[in-house]
């Protein structure tokens, strides 16, 4: 098949692609591109400038020219702003420099990236074991290469390379699969979230004498269940991809889950206190703003706290967290914040009504 498409390709194409394919995968002469300016050094400054106009189009870069000999052997190196500062009638060899770094074919790829970063160039010349030049190594290649390097070098050291592989197979399951398959993931998860959504119910059942006494509690339900939803979302969200990414280690999860719950917290008091206020005013009830604001509080630390802990532990039992993650945070979500609200109700406005 390989022979096949070279043969398709043109006598130039042809000729580059099989340069490409003779070198190690991840070394300077596989990520090389052979689209650069060569100069003669007794060329003139003015013959020098228009081979580079000739030529700018179709070369990767100009801004650094490369001089080589007849046998194509790396003699200087030449920026285009030396070029065009200098006379017309000056010769090349009077204004480049002779003191060139360089890379072989075989210098891993890591290494050259790091080497343009430090030295701060545009692009460093590849030569090979008789320092012909043979191509060049651009600093936006480099920048590419780095960031593909330090992203393994965080999944190994967080011991991630496997999940990004298992995420990668779910997610090919859950876009690409047959139905079944893509029930057997989602379906369990949903069955979870409707038994959990038959138990609010319930509870909601128990605590009917409350309601049917003060029917104003009813209104702040919606308000407690969806602030929570949307906090579990948000942090389950933060976490996948802290982790994809590489900035929450797995085996170091404590200090970011307990950030977490920290943020949940803080948003939960500025948000609790807020609906409280708002609940106190609109209902003339200061209880039941403090039964509100209380269950907001609570609702939403704990919204944090699950949409860090739960798509954790599923990662942790090889489960997928992707379909798994939201059904269970909304389901103990509902069920607790339900909980939490009426107890508050029952407490406060049995007490203001007691009084």
């Amino acid at each position: 098949m390989a022979k096949n498409l070279i043969e398709s390709l043109s006598p130039d194409e042809r000729r580059v692609t099989n340069i490409l394919m003779g070198y190690e995968s991840e070394t300077a002469g596989r990520i090389m591109t052979t689209e650069y300016i060569s100069l003669r050094r007794d060329m003139s400054v003015d013959e020098s400038l228009s081979k580079v106009r000739s030529q700018a189009r179709e070369k990767e870069t100009i801004y650094t020219l490369y001089i080589t000999d007849s046998a194509k052997k790396l003699e200087g190196v030449l920026t285009l702003k030396e070029l065009l500062m200098a006379d017309g009638d000056s010769k090349v060899e009077d204004i480049m420099s002779e003191t060139v770094i360089s890379v072989s074919t075989d210098t891993d790829q890591e290494e050259v990236a790091k080497t343009l970063k430090e030295l701060d160039l545009l692009a460093i010349p590849v030569v090979d074991k008789e320092t012909r030049l043979v191509g060049i190594v651009t600093i936006d290649d480099a920048v590419d290469i780095l960031e593909e390097e330090a992203t393994e070098d965080i999944y190994d050291q967080a011991g991630l390379a496997d999940l990004t592989n298992n995420e990668a197979d779910r997610s090919h399951v859950l876009i690409s699969g047959n139905l079944w398959k893509i029930w057997k993931v989602r379906l369990p998860f949903l069955l979870i979230t409707l038994a959990a959504g038959l138990f609010s119910g319930a509870i909601i059942e128990g605590f009917e004498a409350a309601l049917e006494s003060i029917a104003v509690v009813a209104i702040f339900i919606p308000l407690i269940m969806d602030m929570g939803g949307n906090v579990g979302t948000q942090s389950s969200t933060v976490f996948a991809r802290g982790v994809v990414i590489g900035h929450i280690n797995i085996k170091n999860f404590f200090k970011p889950f307990m950030k977490e719950i920290g943020v949940g917290l803080s948003m939960g008091i500025l948000v609790g206190a807020s609906a409280g206020i708002i609940a106190t005013l609109w209902q003339g009830m200061p209880a039941l703003g403090l039964a509100v604001g209380l269950a907001l509080l609570i609702t939403m630390t704990l919204a944090a706290l699950l949409g860090f802990l739960v798509p954790y532990v599923l990662i942790k039992f090889n489960v997928d967290q992707a379909a798994g993650s939201a059904p269970i945070i909304t389901s103990i979500k509902d069920i607790v914040g339900l909980v939490i609200y009426f107890v508050l109700v029952n407490q406060f406005m049995g007490y203001m009504m007691s009084y």
